[in-house]
């Protein structure tokens, strides 16, 4: 039996939680209008939307709860056209405290996807250091679990990040601040987790909800800049003794981005079983 499911997590680990001049009185200034807090928000997720390549840095650090704390640290450039294509690294993966040695990439093409991982690679009896998989290729009893974890690629994107804050009732305006170079506006506030739910795809509604399922509310911050194109989003949450934090900053909006299959020679198919089985 193909188990590719733990593999490909890991490659999805950081998209899973898989995201101009302010004022105190909860307006912005943007250009020459001037817009409140709320509106700026939705025309933030609006010109994210329109965003078809960008590249991003991912930090997720969670604590407490019964895994212990935990760390996702990578990048990731992504494009939607001409295809679809996402290439994640992941430098450091922690889980319960416990480091995933040599961290992990995965290279998203169409509906192909290849992993490269050393923990990967040890369970699986791989020769080579990439993994390539297709659906098409897949088990049956294990196709539903893969195109779960498939579809938290497919379906990331930077417009469904900043989407979730446009369920918030309280968001104000709180200064300016450079991030990256450029001079943005820093939003704050927060949105309910139900609510922000029902303004995704139906697809992700249930990983979203049960990702999230020990946090009514989750508090955000969002650093806009002056074309309200989102530079920075951090997301996090308490619960029950458990909390998160994750960041993204954000940049290269709607430039080139290189994403390329490995070398053939470097890629193997995934094996029949486990390493022993």
């Amino acid at each position: 039996m193909r188990r590719l499911a733990p593999a490909l997590a890991l490659g999805a680990a950081a998209l899973v939680a898989v995201t101009g001049c302010g004022a105190q009185d909860g307006t912005a200034s943007l250009g020459k209008v001037k817009l409140a807090a709320a509106e700026a928000v939705q025309q933030s997720a609006q010109r994210a939307g329109e965003v078809t390549s960008y590249s991003a840095d991912l930090v997720l650090d969670a604590t407490g709860g019964d895994k212990g704390a935990s760390k996702v640290q990578g990048s990731l450039l992504y494009q939607s056209k001409p295809d679809l294509a996402t290439d994640i690294k992941l430098d450091t993966i922690t889980f319960g405290g416990q480091n995933v040695p040599g961290g992990a990439r995965a290279i998203l093409s169409g509906d192909t996807v290849y992993v490269k991982s050393e923990l990967i690679n040890k369970f699986a009896g791989a020769t080579k250091p990439w993994i390539k998989v297709s659906l098409a290729e897949l088990d049956a009893q294990e196709q539903a679990e893969v195109k779960d974890v498939m579809a938290q690629v497919q379906q990331f994107d930077l417009a469904g990040t900043v989407k979730l804050l446009t369920a918030s009732k309280d968001v104000k305006a709180v200064g300016t601040e450079t991030v990256g170079g450029v001079e943005t506006t820093h939003y704050s506030g927060t949105f309910p987790v139900a609510e922000a739910a029902q303004l995704v795809d139906p697809a992700e509604r249930e990983q979203l909800q049960e990702e999230l399922s020990r946090v009514k509310d989750v508090k955000f911050d969002l650093w806009s800049d002056a074309e309200n194109l989102p530079r920075k989003v951090t997301l996090s949450g308490s619960e029950q003794g458990a909390t998160f934090n994750l960041a993204a900053s954000f940049r290269g909006f709607n430039e080139p981005v290189q994403i390329a299959a490995p070398p053939a020679d470097q890629v193997g198919d995934l094996p029949d079983g486990p390493a022993g089985n």
